[in-house]
This record gives C-alpha cells, structure tokens and sequence, in this order.
C-alpha cells in the first residue's frame, strides 16, 4: 500500500532571492541606520533570512553591523510600544 506524503506550508523553502548586497556588490555598514532599520521589525528584532532575501554571509555581517550600532547607540536595542 502506497503511502500519501504530506507537505506541511510551513516547511517550504522560500523563494529564492537575489541579496542586494552580493548585487550592488557593497556590505552592510553600522553607520547606515536606515539601510539597517529596513531590517528590523517594527519591535527592533532583527529579520532572518527568509524576510530580507540576504545570503549567509550578508545576513551575519547585517547582524554584525546592527550589533555594533546598537552598542553606540545609533539604533536602540528595545522599541517600547
């Protein structure tokens, strides 16, 4: 007896995207605050992959740059509603 298989919404791979680091050929920098803000939610977490459409690499770098920026100040580390 054959088996049906299931796929569950929630474990698709999203659609792949291009990173608009790797296209513009730039990297993410601490001191761009609005290129950071465009990567955070309206509560000031940071988006992950699947939203922003980064590569790996870009990802850890955005993650690395909104971290720094944070410590200094320029973005705040909790947005009170």
């Amino acid at each position: 007896m054959m088996m049906k298989r299931r796929f569950d919404k929630r474990r698709e791979r999203p659609v792949a995207r291009n990173c608009q680091f790797c296209d513009n050929k730039t990297l993410p920098d601490y001191k761009d605050v609005t290129l950071l803000q465009r990567h955070l939610t309206e509560r000031g977490k940071i988006m992950g992959r699947a939203k922003t459409g980064l590569c790996s690499k870009h990802q850890r770098s955005l993650e690395r740059a909104i971290k720094h920026a944070r410590h200094l100040a320029l973005l705040p580390f909790i947005v009170r509603a």
